[in-house]
């Protein structure tokens, strides 16, 4: 399991231009990444630096068209932390703030905070090991605008937690604009979080996500529009949100808890608990599985099935079930 991670704010007058020697001496160290060994993963920064050159460097051979392209974005640079800086810029330019300029703030960022490109790369393994569209690293790389969208809100947290809203905010609605996000600036965000599609994705405020948590599109994760101060949903590691679930409030979804696609959650979700339907009701519990990991987005999969029985007898509704504990949360 990675380990949870600290981002050091920015220093004010930081945006200094970084050139790639300065972003080759950024490095990646995390004492386990949970995926499958099956799937070849890289142990380190370099290693899977090394992986997606030679991918790139497959897929330019196959299609010429596309050297030039994967040139700029891959194979001219010798660091993962320089290629995602300028990849991201070009994702995000206009004609107000180039992608010079956002380079620039993009470079700072991860120079600044080293855990940020950990947290990048936690990204990418998630993705290769969750998604089966996802045959190398090469593809979520380039083109995923999940990954793009979250590692700009890496950045923007960043600049959120020195102090620098407007900035920040600034980006959350580039980003919204670019790639149907909308992720506040101030939620903290683990590692290891695959947004699958992205499209329609909000995030609150005062939301938290945790470690190893997997996003399907058209997700909230927003307030009752009742509430001032801490008022949207804390989502523990290794929770599936389901294409279309809305979570509504300042509650709680617990560890290894799956919502169904289309749910509207309203109350606390206990750990390891299945649920469904509108409003949401626990339909299963799962027994030793993370699905955040298994992306099995069926509402009652095989291990919920013999749980599900008890839980359905006992109560509909999660107030009867479950009495959630202190509400202490870290990501």
């Amino acid at each position: 399991m990675p380990r949870a991670l600290s981002y050091r704010p920015a220093r004010h007058g930081s945006l200094a231009l970084e050139d790639d020697q300065a972003m080759s001496e950024i490095s990646f160290a995390a004492s386990e990444i949970a995926a499958s060994p099956r799937r070849g993963i890289p142990t380190d920064q370099g290693e899977l630096w090394e992986t997606l050159r030679r991918d790139a460097e497959r897929a330019a051979a196959g299609e010429e068209m596309l050297r030039g392209f994967l040139d700029l974005a891959v194979l001219r640079h010798n660091a993962f932390a320089s290629g995602l800086g300028l990849l991201l810029a070009d994702k995000l330019a206009e004609y107000s703030m180039p992608a010079e300029r956002l380079g620039e703030i993009a470079r700072a960022a991860l120079a600044g905070d080293p855990a940020i490109i950990g947290a990048a790369i936690a990204d990418l393994i998630a993705i290769r090991t969750r998604d089966p569209a996802a045959e190398n690293y090469l593809k979520p790389f380039l083109y995923y605008k999940g990954f793009h969208a979250l590692q700009w809100h890496r950045i923007g947290h960043w600049l959120w937690r020195d102090g620098r809203p407007e900035l920040a905010h600034f980006l959350q609605s580039r980003v919204s604009q670019a790639f149907a996000v909308d992720i506040h600036p101030a939620v903290p965000i683990g590692s290891g979080v695959f947004i699958d599609h992205g499209t329609g994705l909000v995030v609150g405020e005062t939301a938290v996500i945790g470690d190893d948590v997997s996003i399907l599109h058209e997700v909230t994760l927003g307030g009752t529009g009742k509430e001032r101060g801490d008022r949207h949903p804390k989502v523990r590691a290794g929770v599936l949100l389901c294409a279309g679930a809305k979570v509504l409030g300042n509650v709680e979804i617990g560890r290894d808890a799956k919502v169904g696609a289309g749910s509207v959650v309203l109350h606390d979700v206990p750990p390891r608990a299945t649920v469904a339907g509108v409003p949401a009701r626990i339909v299963g519990w799962s027994s030793g599985s993370v699905p955040a990991l298994e992306m099995d987005q069926s509402p009652i999969t095989r291990s919920d099935r013999e749980p599900a029985v008890t839980a359905l007898r006992s109560a509909q509704y999660f107030p009867t079930v479950w009495s959630p504990p202190d509400r202490g949360f870290s990501v």
